[in-house]
């Protein structure tokens, strides 16, 4: 028995070395096989680099990438590299946001004789330094079916320590088809001005048109929209060269008129006015045709109470226009001419005004003239009182007024495309058709900085 177990030992010990040195052979032959993949697969892609690099020398430099929004901030750069993420802006990611700034200031020198316009400071001159900022911000969004939506915002910042509001809107639509736009913001213009820098006459702006005791010289203006008493809602269609426009304007009607007054009586308002606007317009090439008409639906808005007690409606106020423009600088941007011919009528309760228009402009010079015919069917002596020598129209009759005016564009100042200076200047009269003193005028002038960002 010990005999058995010895060799048993025995010849295990001689087996184990010779199965020792067959399980390394083994190994070794794997190990070096493995390596020798892994040298093909480097050498593989080695060859796939070269390639790579060769390609994008034939192609040349990669395109950039478009510029991120870049934030800036005041904090210094040590106190940053604390946050847990560097400073961003985001947006919602609902389409497209613009923000832009528009800068207008003004030196003005004019007389104050005559007053055409509602300034009591009679015979005295007027130097002033006015303007404003605008910054706008826009939204738009587009789809690929065409269909868009949108707004606008402008807050203005005036030099009186104030801030106003230009245009706050929003809209909707099918590009090149139809839109909807509701808010505040003007329609479309039946009585263009050209490079309007300086003209100074009694209507001139969106409210506070009708100043009573001077010259109206009537423009298609008091439905167009921008009021500070009400708001517009407008529709419009695109159709080829033609283009249609309904804009309602739901407003304090009163409001047209300067402290309330017209012909000489106290205006009562007794609810809002509703306008509707309709415009056609037809487009091909530089000639453009426009017609409108603008009329107030409510009855008795407004009014006052006569001797007796008994209400007299002044609501009643009915406009039409038309206009012919040449716009040569879609063509011709260096010599192009641009040309308006502007006319409008209104029956209005107690008054016709009528007022016709041309202007026209060239390398960057504008002229102008506009003739205005009032005729004053209905008027209160009575409240002379409350006027001061700077009412000029004191009764019924026919008044006409006469304005000339001239602008001149200085562009590129310090070669800045977005930098202009203009310069303007008016001269405006009225006069009493079969009266016995003369005319009266008034007469300024005006250099503009106009500055875009």
């Amino acid at each position: 028995m010990k005999k058995t177990v010895i060799a048993l030992f025995i010849g295990g010990a001689l087996a184990a070395p010779a199965a020792w040195a067959q399980n390394s052979t083994a190994t070794l032959e794997q190990r070096m096989l493995l390596l020798e993949q892994r040298l093909q697969a480097a050498e593989t892609r080695a060859q796939n680099a070269e390639k790579e690099i060769r390609q994008l020398k034939q192609a040349g430099p990669a395109p950039q990438a478009a510029p991120a929004v870049a934030v800036v901030s005041a904090t210094p750069a040590a106190e940053t590299q604390n946050n847990r993420a560097a400073p961003s802006l985001k947006l919602s990611g609902f389409g497209d946001l613009k923000f832009y700034g528009d800068v207008e200031f003004n030196m003005d020198a004019e007389s104050r004789k005559g007053a055409l316009i509602g300034d009591r400071d009679n015979d005295n001159e007027k130097w002033d330094i006015n303007g404003r900022i605008l910054l706008g911000f826009d939204g738009y969004r587009t789809l690929d079916n065409g269909h868009f939506a949108g707004f606008t915002a402008q807050p203005l910042a005036d030099m009186t320590g104030s801030m106003n509001l230009d245009d706050a809107a929003f809209f909707f639509g099918r590009e090149n088809d139809w839109k909807i736009k509701i808010g505040r913001f003007e329609a479309f213009d039946m009585f263009p001005l050209n490079q309007d820098t300086f003209i100074q006459h009694s209507g001139d702006t969106a409210n506070d048109l009708y100043d009573d005791g001077h010259g109206y010289i009537y423009m298609m203006k008091e439905a167009r929209g921008r009021s500070d008493s009400g708001g517009n809602f407008l529709v419009s269609k695109q159709l080829d060269n033609w283009y249609f426009e309904v804009n309602t304007l739901v407003e304090n009607g009163s409001s047209l008129f300067v402290d309330g007054n017209y012909h000489g009586r106290k205006l009562t308002n007794d609810k809002n006015v509703v306008y509707v606007r309709p415009v056609i317009s037809w487009t091909q090439d530089a000639l453009s045709l426009s017609a409108a008409m603008e009329s107030n639906l409510v009855n008795n808005a407004y009014g006052y109470y006569n001797q007796q007690g008994s209400w007299v409606e002044q609501s009643k106020r009915n406009g039409y226009g038309a206009v012919l423009t040449w716009n040569g600088l879609k063509n011709d941007p260096d010599n192009g001419v641009v040309l308006n011919l502007n006319t409008a009528y209104l029956d209005a309760s107690g008054e016709k005004d009528f007022s016709a228009g041309v202007n026209a402009l060239w390398k960057r010079f504008e002229l102008g003239y506009i003739y205005a015919h009032n005729k004053i069917e209905q008027f209160d002596q009575r409240a002379l009182a409350e006027c001061d020598d700077g009412c000029w129209i004191t009764d019924t009759g026919t008044y006409d007024i006469h304005t000339l005016h001239a602008s001149y564009q200085i562009p590129n100042i310090m070669d800045m495309q977005n930098f202009n200076i203009y310069l303007g200047t008016y001269w405006s009269w009225l006069n009493e058709k079969g009266g016995d003193e003369g005319s009266q005028d008034r007469y300024g002038a005006r250099v503009r900085f106009k500055y875009f960002f």
